[in-house]
């Protein structure tokens, strides 16, 4: 059966993450961070930064969830069952500190089909509550069996 292309290009409400001190620190905690940024107010203060430092990869603490309406719209119509996880690259902007508001938007990049399996593509948008973009995602999922 053929992918539906029909969702290529929609763009989904934006979600808005409030960025806590101590969400910084139990990420930084959980992935073995040790750099004071992360975890010392006191240290991130001394570099210039009003509060902790979120380490880069908390990018998917505040764009995960912006993630779910896109995977489970029906227009985009991916099969749980034989997904896989293909790839996630990120391009970060200015630093996320606790206190920030981030806003992010999804958008579907690409449905297509290639070797006998199904490639969809999303990209995840992050701006802080200054307008600045924070980060910016690739999220690739793979179906297996189409």
């Amino acid at each position: 059966m053929p992918l539906s292309t029909e969702a290529v290009g929609k763009r989904y409400d934006p979600l808005v993450y409030a960025v806590g001190r101590e969400k910084i620190r139990e990420y930084a905690l959980a992935v073995g961070e040790t750099e004071p940024l992360h975890l010392d107010v006191a240290a991130a203060r001394r570099a210039g930064y009003a509060d902790v430092v979120a380490p880069p990869m908390f990018a998917v603490v505040y764009s995960g969830p912006a993630m779910g309406p896109a995977l489970f719209d029906p227009e985009v119509g991916l099969d749980f069952s034989l997904m896989v996880h293909g790839g996630q690259e990120f391009k970060w902007g200015p630093l996320v500190v606790a206190g920030d508001e981030i806003s992010t938007t999804v958008s579907v990049v690409s449905i297509e089909e290639r070797a006998g399996k199904g490639f969809y593509v999303f990209e995840s948008a992050s701006t802080n509550q200054d307008g600045d973009t924070v980060a910016v995602g690739t999220w690739t999922n793979i179906v297996r069996g189409i």
